[in-house]
């Protein structure tokens, strides 16, 4: 059984979605920034702060290697993954799905509940700009990889369509 992974920026809700997502669908969730964490016992900001952001992406890569291996799970996947070619043709072996979202919605969401320690700042700029000058580079990268491009709905509605989904994805790949 393939892995299940959600893409998408900072705050698109793929820890929300995946985790009920697994529940409904009787699968383990993990998150890749979260795994990271219990790791390499250090939170992302930190790694950034004292190694730079290529030593976190050479770790983030080698976690998402590592899922890759194992089948059956839904794998909320950080914002950046996509950065790296060899990641994206990873996600491109599951069943992918791109979960969308206005800039507007994502700086809200990062302003109420800014995380910086699992969130640090990419760009050292506003939240709206940096939202939307992220979310114009990667988007491209996002949907390079996803086999479902799903726009911004209630958590529960955007996991019956992926389960509902899921044997059309299935087929496609």
């Amino acid at each position: 059984m393939k892995n299940i992974y959600l893409i998408g920026p900072r705050a698109s809700g793929k820890t929300t979605v995946g985790k009920a997502l697994a529940e409904r669908l009787d699968r383990p969730f993990v998150d890749t920034d979260h795994l990271f964490v219990e790791k390499y016992g250090q939170q992302i900001a930190d790694c950034v702060k004292k190694e730079g952001w290529d030593a976190f992406r050479r770790r983030e890569s080698e976690i998402l290697r590592s899922l890759s291996g194992k089948g059956g799970m839904v794998v909320g996947c950080g914002g950046g993954i996509v950065l790296r070619d060899a990641n994206r043709q990873i996600l491109s072996r599951g069943l992918t799905v791109y979960l969308a979202a206005d800039p507007s919605v994502l700086a809200e969401r990062l302003a109420d509940d800014p995380l910086e320690a699992q969130r640090p700042s990419l760009t050292g700029r506003s939240i709206v700009d940096e939202v939307k000058d992220v979310l114009h580079m990667r988007d491209p990268m996002y949907r390079e990889c996803a086999h479902m491009v799903l726009p911004q709905a209630e958590v529960g509605e955007m996991v019956r369509k992926i389960a509902d989904s899921l044997g059309r994805l299935s087929e496609k790949s």
